[in-house]
């Protein structure tokens, strides 16, 4: 097993949050400063910061219905409230999957499965996610069809065709449901700022066709076993 994937099933990080914990030369197998790529088995000896760590792994994975106001990491330099802080006593040491920046809120999972944490967000797997969006005023057809094609956001940055529909609206504000099939930092917001327009509310509330159906907002709970099957194989 690479390293990244045993410190990711351990729910430290993310494999790319392993992969720098590696680089940074925290990580230590049989003693030795791991590398990126290490291999590791069940007769090796692991450590991260100096702490040995264990090969048994029992996989958790929990839904939160995130609120505004807080950080999907482990921790925070600044010393806001993260994800984390919402998990019930005992939970076990999961990480968020994904990232739903400080004012956006909706479904996040935290889990410490690791390969259900790539599946959930490697762009190649294309795994839905629908939003509910708020913008301030209209916003024309031709608008909708140009952010639905995908639109350079940054330079050299654009983004992949999505489902957009208008689900309401008036002179003060439009809202809208997205479809995105991957996962760019604020890439919402930075869609419609494409076209001249600001989003005032951002939640996720679906990904496949898990929903947040009876969480209420800041409220967690353990998912089924079905519904990790599902996740598993979308």
């Amino acid at each position: 097993m690479r390293i990244n994937k045993f410190l990711a099933e351990q729910g430290i990080a993310s494999r790319r949050g392993c992969d720098e914990l590696v680089a940074e030369g925290r990580v230590k197998i049989n003693g030795k400063t791991a590398k990126a790529g290490d291999d590791v088995s069940a007769s090796d000896s692991v450590e991260l910061d100096g702490k040995t760590l264990s090969h048994k792994v029992k996989y958790e994975y929990y839904l939160l219905n995130k609120p505004k106001g807080c950080v999907c990491t482990v921790s925070d330099e600044k010393d806001r409230k993260t994800v984390m802080d919402f998990l019930p006593a005992g939970a076990g040491r999961v990480f968020p999957v994904g990232r739903l920046d400080y004012d956006t809120e909706g479904m996040l999972i935290l889990t410490n499965d690791g390969d259900l944490a790539y599946r959930l967000t490697a762009p190649k797997n294309e795994i839905p996610k629908t939003y509910l969006v708020r913008i301030e005023g209209t916003v024309t057809d031709q608008q909708l069809n140009r952010l639905r094609a995908g639109v350079e956001i940054e330079r050299g940055v654009v983004t992949k065709k999505c489902k957009i529909n208008v689900t309401e609206t008036n002179k003060a504000y439009t809202k809208l449901q997205v479809v995105l099939t991957e996962g760019k930092n604020r890439e919402i917001r930075k869609l419609f700022e494409a076209v001249g327009k600001n989003v005032n509310f951002l939640k996720r509330i679906k990904i496949g066709e898990l929903t947040l159906t009876g969480l209420d907002r800041g409220a967690v709970r353990k998912l089924s076993q079905e519904e990790v099957f599902y996740l598993q194989n979308l």
